[in-house]
């Protein structure tokens, strides 16, 4: 059984209320007064001791200057009848050092005296007020020069008495009000409570009877009066409500004795329906399995057109070089035969082979690094079996064997990544999300061939790869945003465009690496996608 909850009445709640409110306003009140009173007095006393350490500073010059103790211990014997002053210490400033020592010294009656204070007269210039003291050093002139200081140590008891009195006094009050309140809350709660006590039992005789056509009486408290209206209001809607709802019910009952043979009907269409798609939606899958085969091919053959380019550069070069080489050779052969050569057609010729054999050799070998990196990148085979990858070589090769495609934009790829980083996956997957996701920046993200970047930023934690790819094109249009990755979107549509570029990288990630690939919405500069595959090995 719960426990029951705690109940409080209106009238207990609000003398407690306003006798709180009461109590601490006046103590909030009285608090603050006080402090500022005590505040006043501190700084009237401070302003007096500092008033009388003058007077004692311009009377002693004299004295301090002749040497004179006598004369100044029978001045200071004249504070006593002062309660303020407790302590005077005079010191004087010794020719020789210019530095403070002891002249004389005055304690008030049944007042212990204070040690020396030639340490501290710098800093008891500003007064300090310590425990139930007050004390400050003022300089003796005598004209410009000074010849000593004055210390002055005061009471402040007189100020405990003072505080003393005051908090009495505050008490007093506060009862005194607090009487006041109780008895003027007692009439309010009075007041207040009684109309609602009214409304209380009339809401209980409709609990009780559903006797819904009576109706609270007005009172002379305004907030009450709204109270007795708005549920007036509510008793009269709620009669209302009733009688229409057994209109209702009988309405009910009438539809429902035809909704059963509705519903049978609607099952058997609906199960008709259900087959034909279950159909449709087959030969789709059929459709779209065959579709993202060629997508695949097509992505293929851009590469092998891409490297086949590549290659052939360095080797015109090379045959271009072995041309002039062979020209520059049979001149040579013509001139010795007729023993015309000279030993500068010699040098000459010498010097241009080396330089032709050099660029000869730097193009072949440019050519056999590029085979390389595509027998690396598009010979392999989606086998179902991962393979150690180098992450960084894998995008660098993927970047050589498209170079002719992205050479149009001409972009900046930016890969943070460790060079040495191995991961146990699938390459050919890999490779194939790489290529589309930097093909689709080129041929949708950038605009023109300048300023353009690509980010690869790659972390291994947790043996998870997290690969985050971003550009800073143009960004994605909003009306192909949220659904970029389904097959047949695009946004350059009769332009070339299949619209199965990022499907086909949605189906490489998520069933053959069995990872995700999540385009960011919020990105604002350019596109962005976080892939990240689960169960890859730190190798």
């Amino acid at each position: 059984m719960p426990k029951k909850a705690h109940q409080s009445s209106i009238r207990k709640a609000l003398i407690s209320l306003i006798i709180l409110i009461t109590g601490i306003c006046l103590s909030l009140s009285i608090s603050v007064s006080t402090y500022l009173s005590i505040r006043e007095q501190k700084q009237l006393k401070t302003n007096k001791l500092i008033i009388l350490s003058e007077i004692i500073a311009f009377d002693a010059g004299k004295s301090v200057l002749n040497n004179d103790r006598k004369t100044e211990e029978k001045r200071l014997k004249s504070f006593e009848k002062i309660p303020l002053i407790k302590n005077i210490h005079i010191y004087s400033i010794e020719k020789s050092t210019q530095k403070p020592i002891f002249f004389i010294s005055f304690n008030a009656k049944k007042t212990p005296p204070v040690p020396i204070k030639i340490n501290s007269v710098a800093e008891l210039i500003t007064p300090r007020i310590t425990g139930n003291y007050i004390e400050l050093t003022r300089p003796i002139y005598d004209g410009k020069n000074l010849i000593g200081h004055i210390y002055i140590r005061g009471s402040l008891e007189s100020l405990d008495i003072y505080i003393k009195k005051k908090i009495f006094i505050d008490i007093l009050l506060t009862l005194l009000i607090s009487v006041v309140v109780y008895f003027i809350t007692i009439r309010v709660q009075r007041r207040i409570a009684g109309p609602i006590e009214q409304l209380s039992m009339l809401l209980q005789d409709v609990s009780k009877n559903h006797n819904y056509d009576v109706r609270a009486k007005r009172t002379d408290i305004q907030e009450i009066t709204a109270l007795s209206n708005n549920l007036n209001i509510m008793l009269s809607r709620t009669r209302k409500q009733l009688t229409r709802h057994e209109k209702d019910k009988q309405e009910i009952k009438r539809l429902n004795q035809n909704l059963e043979e509705k519903v049978n009907q609607r099952t058997i269409a609906l199960r008709e329906a259900n087959q034909e798609l279950l159909s449709t939606l087959e030969r789709m899958h059929q459709y779209q399995t065959q579709i993202v085969e060629n997508e695949k091919m097509a992505s293929l053959g851009q590469m092998v057109a891409g490297v086949a380019h590549e290659v052939n550069t360095p080797i015109g070069l090379g045959i271009t070089s072995s041309t002039l080489l062979q020209d520059k050779l049979s001149n040579i052969q013509t001139s010795f035969n007729e023993k015309k050569l000279t030993s500068n057609q010699l040098k000459l010729f010498i010097d241009e082979g080396i330089e032709n054999l050099e660029l000869i050799y730097r193009n072949l070998n440019r050519a056999a690094d590029l085979i390389a990196n595509f027998k690396k990148v598009a010979v392999l085979k989606d086998d179902g079996i991962n393979t150690h990858i180098n992450i960084y070589k894998l995008i660098n090769n993927v970047l050589i064997s498209i170079q002719s495609e992205i050479v149009v934009r001409n972009p900046e790829v930016i890969i943070n990544c460790s060079p040495h980083l191995m991961v146990l996956s699938k390459a050919e997957p890999l490779q194939q999300v790489f290529q589309q996701l930097i093909m689709n920046s080129i041929v949708h993200g950038f605009v023109t061939n300048k300023n353009n970047k690509i980010y690869f930023d790659i972390d291994l934690t947790a043996n998870q790869l997290t690969i985050v790819y971003s550009d800073n094109g143009q960004g994605v249009s909003g009306s192909i945003k949220h659904n970029i990755f389904d097959p047949f979107i695009t946004s350059k549509r009769g332009q070339g465009a299949s619209g199965l570029g990022m499907h086909l990288a949605y189906n490489l990630v998520t069933q053959t690496l069995g990872g995700k690939i999540i385009f960011d919405l919020e990105e604002k500069h350019g596109a962005r996608f976080i892939i990240t595959i689960p169960q890859v090995k730190n190798t």
